[in-house]
């Protein structure tokens, strides 16, 4: 069953924003998103130009025939238990359970004729496809007010509409229009904090002093420092014009990993148009490189460059999917260290895309994002009433990455996102620990969240005082940007484990992480605050900041289809 909360207003609503429009109805049509009003950061600068040079390229994602079968799917070769637990399915197949109906195929497609526009697919599903159209006629055909909106912090703008509508005709059959009610910020990079490191590289009084790197986390998590022995890519995915320089790799390599080699790099992707300039090093392209190079050592490391042609309105993260889906089948782990706030998507956009996710993990992909750096105010500090919701952390079919900070103990970073999706409800691989925690906060915050909402982060890992290199020198840099490259990384090795042993990659990870509670040491301090409010606090069991890696324990092995040694001493995983 499917588990996204969405909302629909009535057909007499639709009339009436129709009215207050001022758009003549030339057909029947009928309401599909609306928004109250312009989003926070936003101001409206105007009507757009409704001349034919005005052209707005605009995709229709119609609806998937059977997503509820992906899910069920994606849940049978994902959960421990099951008799199919690693059989994963191919990505044609899982590309099938995204495809239309053949119905619905035909009825959009025999409306774009009606209306003499030609449509472009974008993917070998075929749910989604792209057409250009001018302002004028998408506002007649969607009932749509196109407008110019301007991110108040940036200056940039683009046209959006705070209604739209679809054909009656269509409904079951298309299920979005986009970009329309969707208000992104010209960019999705996390506020990386980032400081020169003027200490002394001596030999340290212990792995962990004076900063984060390789060293520290192979002994704070047991990460060893042996050489994967199978083909295992590893995609760090790259937005905003950010890239990696090999010096800058070179530098961190010589001082924080002597023992590989310092000219090791990494493969690049490009995708709309992505290039790749290191003599312009970006220091968060840098910091996932270095920490995917630097702790999976030898793991085939691939950095995907999406450029900024992308028209997919949700920063190319859609366009990301796709490719990965329908493209690169040797990827194994995926990790993004960029987001946004779950409030400027709109809710059907980030359906699709979850969908995607679903897919991706169906087919044996273990995708991971950072959780954001706000606490409970979203990606960023900010001022803010309600608890804000990160985007797409709050999608339960990939992995969630919150930050930890400190050692021995270990404790929550309070720059570190977590909460609960205001779009997705609980899912059922964490609905007991979801509900034990809500219980536990018995009437505080009540109304800042929802109770019912997917929880996030999954998982956690060190996110404050992490050195990198970059542009010629050290800096350390805060963020669960960090996290998610090195969650990817531990990932990375135990899939290594796993082949060698003649299993099944990972895959998509929650439903063994929340049956296996303790592969995880339980962080049980600190809190991750925002909106004037100290937040959310970590607590024993599964929390908004959430859990993070630990060092191996000895544990007898319940299920014999799992190899019982496992060289990573991070987590207690019986393959």
């Amino acid at each position: 069953m499917r588990i996204m909360l969405t909302f629909r207003t009535s057909l007499c609503l639709a009339s009436l924003c129709m009215l207050a429009l001022g758009k003549p109805l030339s057909r029947s049509l009928q309401l599909q998103e609306s928004r109250s009003a312009v989003p926070v950061g936003f101001t409206h600068a105007g009507t757009a130009d409704s001349d034919a040079s005005t052209v707005l390229n605009l995709r229709l994602g119609l609806v998937s025939s059977n997503v509820d079968a992906l899910v069920e799917k994606l849940y049978d070769v994902s959960t421990p238990s099951s008799p199919n637990y690693g059989q994963h399915l191919s990505r044609p197949e899982a590309a099938a359970y995204l495809s239309p109906t053949a119905d619905s195929a035909a009825a959009v497609n025999a409306w774009l004729n009606d209306n003499d526009l030609t449509a472009r697919t974008l993917n070998n599903a075929g749910d989604w496809l792209e057409i250009s159209v001018p302002v004028s006629q998408a506002n007649e055909l969607f009932g749509a007010d196109f407008s110019v909106f301007t991110h108040q912090e940036t200056g940039a703008q683009s046209i959006r509409t705070l209604a739209y509508s679809i054909p009656t005709e269509l409904a079951g059959h298309l299920q979005l229009v986009h970009p329309t009610t969707t208000f992104t910020p010209p960019s999705a990079k996390l506020p990386l904090s980032k400081q020169r490191y003027t200490g002394s590289l001596n030999k340290r009084q212990s792995a962990c002093s004076s900063y984060i790197d390789p060293d520290c986390l192979q002994e704070i998590y047991g990460i060893p420092a042996t050489p994967v022995s199978n083909s295992n890519p590893l995609v760090v995915t790259g937005y905003d014009n950010q890239w990696p320089s090999p010096s800058d790799m070179s530098n961190f390599l010589t001082n924080f990993r002597p023992d590989i080699d310092s000219s090791t790099t990494w493969a690049t992707w490009g995708l709309d148009n992505g290039t790749w300039d290191p003599s312009q090093p970006g220091d968060e392209a840098d910091l996932d490189v270095e920490y995917t190079v630097g702790v999976a050592t030898n793991a085939d490391v691939y950095f995907l460059s999406v450029g900024s042609d992308t028209d997919d309105g949700v920063f190319g993260f859609l366009d990301t999917a796709t490719a990965v889906l329908d493209s690169w089948s040797d990827t194994y782990v995926m990790t993004t260290s960029y987001g946004s706030n779950e409030d400027s998507i709109s809710t059907d956009v980030f359906s699709k895309l979850c969908d995607e996710y679903a897919a991706l993990g169906s087919a044996g992909i273990t995708v991971l994002f950072a959780s954001g750096d706000g606490g409970v105010s979203g990606v960023q500090s900010g001022s803010c009433t309600d608890f804000v919701p990160t985007f797409p952390a709050g999608c339960p079919y990939l992995t969630s990455v919150g930050g930890t900070t400190s050692y021995s103990p270990e404790t929550a970073a309070s720059l570190s996102g977590g909460g609960f999706s205001n779009v997705f409800s609980t899912p059922s691989f964490q609905s007991a620990d979801v509900s034990a925690y809500v219980s536990s906060l018995g009437g505080t915050y009540s109304g800042l969240y929802n109770p019912n909402g997917r929880g996030f982060p999954d998982v956690a890992a060190q996110a404050e005082n992490v050195v990198i290199a970059w542009q010629g020198g050290l800096w350390t840099v805060g963020g669960t940007s960090c996290a998610s490259p090195i969650f990817a990384s531990v990932v990375t090795l135990l899939n290594d484990e796993l082949l060698s042993a003649g299993k099944s990659r990972l895959g998509w990870l929650n439903p063994w992480l929340y049956a296996n509670p303790g592969a995880l040491n339980d962080i049980t301090s600190g809190d991750n605050p925002g909106c004037s409010t100290n937040g959310f606090s970590a607590a024993t069991g599964w929390d908004p900041v959430r859990s993070t890696l630990q060092r191996r324990k000895t544990v007898a092995d319940s299920d014999p289809r799992r190899c019982r040694s496992l060289a990573l001493a991070h987590l207690t995983l019986l393959l």
